[in-house]
């Protein structure tokens, strides 16, 4: 079956011990585009050892669970394939629950192994954050069962799944959720000898980054975040912190000994309340055992995975490229969004053309010529909405874009590149822009202003300004724009003039666009 023949959307669903995770998406020519998401907590699992029966009751809400997800990909008409961990796959009724599943609620579930539930975490993840070609050890921690796996360029070199799950631990050493200093210390011995077993493995191939998955990740991102600032986040993807910060939100949630005392901390889902110690436990024990200094998180775990390595089976089995996270997802938004691609493809090549013809006068980063690309491509995006005033259009579909392999903050700056692509020069009474460190002000000034010249210089839509040059002469920075052979260019050269006021501000230098001399 290829792509053309198969289906055009596909769901992907995560039913684990603790929440169930439903991902809808479109079929992409690289990928794939996310159109929903659902998430319900069912806690389908409990047990302090091995998780042998599935109880009545938790099967109940289960298929209750699975009948209203199925409605939710029935209504995009995405065929379901459902993975299910450690509380099934431990479980000795689980056929009984996997029956129940096919009949009441029509969903088949396959039942995947640890190591299986590590390859597609690690394949997930890759579409989170860009670390193809770094080797990284991964830890996601669910309610039954921690992943651990360290891999490069998108393959496994080992892994590992231990039952030191949040609902698990909950069960044996925290009952209720309230919290002992012995059963504290008793829970921290177990986890990590039960860690220790692995260690070997681990320090012998070493690694690059870290990176947690998983809703307790999740959860102890916002707590950090919120110790540090109350500034809300769009997205925690890429959200990077450190073990000190990871012992400062175990301290605090360890002195408020009962579930009902830690809700109120700031950044905690108050559903994972009773469980949250337990899960942060883990992540402690994995830094220290094996020698991780800081986390990178990652928004995308197994149903992420799942969509991929589904998508890979209805092409054929070739896993697209996993190394431009990023980048497919910002083209894949201009794709969708821009009705005139050809253009804004080609002011991004003049734009980036200009980027390195004055590096030694903004002396920006190596990452700002990505944002500029990015902000290039997409600052025509808000057209979808309206020609009026589609700068700032652009500025909102770009922040309310799933847009994959970026921060919060690098999203953030690609939309006030976009942004200020015309109209009215960043400044500070502007809320958003007010909003960004003075490092990050100059950045988007810098970058809008090089993005204002170089879509002057496509005036005409038509590419017919090939290339930029430019060089200081006297007291000037002059910009050399070549024409194509026969293309009358004064029009590139009027607006690009017009628009080089910012880009003038930002170099504190005069600019002055001419034509190249004609060889």
């Amino acid at each position: 079956m290829t792509a053309s023949t198969g289906p055009t959307t596909l769901a992907a669903l995560d039913i684990g011990t603790n929440s169930f995770h439903l991902v809808v998406a479109r079929i992409l020519e690289n990928g794939y585009e996310i159109v929903t998401r659902e998430k319900e907590t069912v806690r389908l699992g409990h047990g302090g050892g091995d998780m042998k029966v599935l109880s009545a009751d938790a099967m109940d809400r289960g298929i209750s669970s699975l009948r209203r997800m199925q409605r939710i990909a029935a209504a995009h008409n995405a065929p379901v394939r459902a993975v299910a961990t450690s509380a099934v796959r431990e479980a000795e009724n689980a056929d009984v629950f996997l029956s129940r599943a096919r009949r009441e609620a029509k969903v088949e579930v396959e039942v995947i192994s640890g190591l299986e539930e590590a390859r597609l975490i690690h394949l997930g993840v890759l579409q989170a954050v860009p670390a193809f070609d770094q080797r990284l050890i991964l830890v996601d921690i669910g309610g039954g069962s921690t992943e651990v796996l360290v891999g490069e360029r998108g393959e496994t070199l080992t892994a590992r799944s231990f039952k030191l799950g949040a609902v698990r631990l909950t069960d044996r050493f925290f009952p209720g959720g309230a919290v002992t200093a012995a059963a504290l210390s008793d829970c921290r011995s177990y986890i990590r000898s039960i860690l220790a077993t692995f260690e070997r493995e681990v320090e012998e191939l070493g690694f690059d980054v870290a990176i947690a998955s998983s809703g307790t990740a999740e959860t102890i991102a916002r707590m950090i975040h919120a110790a540090r600032d109350d500034t809300p986040l769009h997205t925690f993807n890429r959200f990077e912190f450190t073990v000190f910060e990871l012992q400062s939100i175990i301290d605090t949630l360890v002195k408020r000994r009962s579930p009902d005392e830690r809700r109120s901390t700031p950044g905690l889902d108050p559903t994972r309340a009773d469980i949250i110690v337990a899960g942060a436990l883990v992540l402690e024990g994995v830094a220290d055992i094996y020698g991780i200094k800081g986390f990178v998180f990652s928004e995308a775990a197994l149903r992420e995975g799942v969509l991929l390595d589904t998508i890979a089976r209805l092409q054929g089995g070739a896993l697209h490229h996993l190394r431009d996270v990023s980048r497919r997802s910002i083209r894949a938004l201009a794709e969708r969004c821009d009705d005139d691609l050809a253009h804004s493809t080609h002011v991004a090549s003049l734009a980036l053309q200009l980027f390195d013809a004055t590096e030694s006068l903004h002396g920006l980063p190596a990452d700002a010529r990505e944002y500029l690309e990015a902000g290039a491509l997409l600052a025509n995006v808000g057209l979808v909405i309206s020609h009026s005033k589609h700068h700032l259009h652009s500025y909102y579909v770009i922040r309310n874009s799933e847009l994959t392999g970026l921060t919060d903050t690098e999203i953030e700056i690609i939309a006030q590149i976009a942004r200020y692509h015309r109209k009215s020069a960043p400044k500070a009474s502007h809320a958003e822009f007010g909003r960004l460190s003075p490092d990050d002000q100059h950045l988007v000034r810098t970058l809008a202003g090089i993005l204002r010249v170089a879509i002057g210089l496509d005036r005409s839509h038509d590419g017919r300004v090939r290339s930029v040059m430019a060089q200081m002469r006297r007291d000037r920075l002059v910009i050399e724009a070549e024409g194509k052979r026969g293309k009358e260019i004064s029009l590139e050269l009027y607006t690009a003039n017009e628009r080089s006021s910012l880009l003038e501000e930002v170099l504190e230098q005069r600019v002055a666009i001419v034509a190249a001399p004609v060889p």
